[in-house]
């Protein structure tokens, strides 16, 4: 009887359909403007230069470096306010830095110091 008692209860019908819950993961957010902020400002890095040298954007605001030169350059702030900006040594390819306060931010390359450039934050 037992065993009759313990097959009816796991079999017994009810009614009621089986409710299943499924979770579903949260979908992680991987569009381009999480990974790499929209960018204001393109500054060309070839020929030996900054293109353009100087620039004024404003607060919130991202620049890129776009590299293609037959050799390396980095971007690389000067002075303490600038301390921020320091990019790889690259040839090819981007990098970006968003400028979240005021002021003029210099930098050069330390491969060719010769090679300078400045934003201006307003």
């Amino acid at each position: 009887m037992a065993a009759t008692l313990l097959v009816a209860g796991c079999s017994g019908d009810s009614g009621n359909a089986a409710t299943t819950t499924t979770r579903t993961p949260r979908p992680v957010n991987t569009t381009t403007a999480q990974q790499h902020p929209p960018t204001n400002l393109t500054i060309e890095v070839g020929n030996m230069k900054y293109s353009p040298a100087d620039a004024t954007i404003k607060v919130g605001e991202t620049v890129t470096w776009k590299f293609s030169d037959k050799v390396p350059h980095n971007v690389q702030g000067i002075g303490d306010k600038a301390m921020g900006l320091n990019s790889p040594i690259i040839d090819k390819g981007e990098w970006s830095y968003t400028f979240t306060q005021p002021g003029t931010f210099r930098y050069l390359c330390t491969l060719h110091p010769d090679m300078r450039g400045s934003i201006t934050v307003s």
